[in-house]
């Protein structure tokens, strides 16, 4: 992979980091943000050795959201003084991609967690959210902040953080636009665990990818396209699904390990095959 200018991808099969990586700015997601995940994240579709990816932010947070700033030149059509059809139609085409940036993370067969240290506010809560797991440091603070800028949440959050804390947490957070802890955050389903800091989570964050990363890729990237398929979908929709995809992976190479590493009594090892 080439180098990014928002992004650092370091590849340590079968883990991926993915470092939001403008620390000086608190990763603030500017232009190359948006425009580099969907490349990255489909490279690591793609990359049969990696079976798991963790995003983490490098310097003091993961992030303080988007940068209005950086962004006002690729977002021109807010500050249009005559806000026309035209001008709105233009926008909404601009939305979609910044939709696309986030919604790959979810694309992504492979896992994904989210490592969440200090600030994670505004586009860097919609990108955690995509996530497949979230934890984080004590000094996580968490902020669904468009409301207090005049904005609606509008590249995902909305959509994915009820699926996660349900609806009236949801509301508490979008409507009052408020900084919560690590400690609230845990209570509410936001993130699944709490490390004391910023080593300890990424120690944890390695350690949980290493533990998914032992199991057979085939089962694992199955049951995350089992699980987003039944977001919004009936049980029964869900069941006559999982029966489609179940059939289509067994037998497979990965089934036949698992069961001679049992009778053999060893660890098995697990190709994807």
């Amino acid at each position: 992979m080439g180098a990014y200018e928002f992004y650092e991808v370091v590849k340590n099969p079968p883990i991926a980091w993915v470092y939001l990586n403008r620390p000086e700015k608190k990763n603030a997601m500017n232009p190359p943000a948006w425009k580099e995940s969907i490349t990255i994240f489909k490279d690591l579709d793609e990359d049969s050795e990696i079976r798991v990816v963790i995003v983490a932010g490098k310097g003091p947070c993961f992030s303080a959201g988007i940068d209005l700033i950086g962004m006002s030149s690729e977002l021109s059509e807010l500050m249009e003084a005559n806000q026309k059809g035209g001008v709105k139609w233009r926008l909404i085409n601009k939305i979609r991609p910044l939709q696309d940036a986030i919604s790959c993370i979810e694309w992504c067969r492979k896992p994904v967690i989210a490592a969440i240290h200090g600030y994670c506010i505004g586009a860097g809560l919609d990108m955690v959210t995509a996530c497949d797991i979230r934890i984080c440091s004590s000094d996580a603070q968490f902020c669904l902040k468009e409301a207090a800028v005049g904005f609606v949440a509008d590249v995902g959050v909305l959509q994915r953080i009820p699926l996660i804390v349900g609806q009236g947490i949801a509301r508490e957070l979008a409507y009052t636009a408020k900084l919560i802890d690590a400690k609230r955050a845990k209570d509410v389903l936001l993130v699944n665990e709490i490390y004391e800091d910023y080593n300890a989570l990424m120690a944890g964050a390695e350690k949980m990818a290493d533990e998914i990363a032992g199991n057979s890729p085939l089962a694992v990237q199955a049951s995350k396209n089992v699980l987003n398929f039944g977001i919004g979908k009936t049980v029964e929709e869900g069941l006559r699904y999982v029966a489609s995809i179940s059939s289509n992976i067994i037998p497979s190479d990965d089934l036949m390990e698992a069961i001679a590493a049992f009778s053999e009594k060893r660890k098995p090892q697990f190709k994807g095959e």
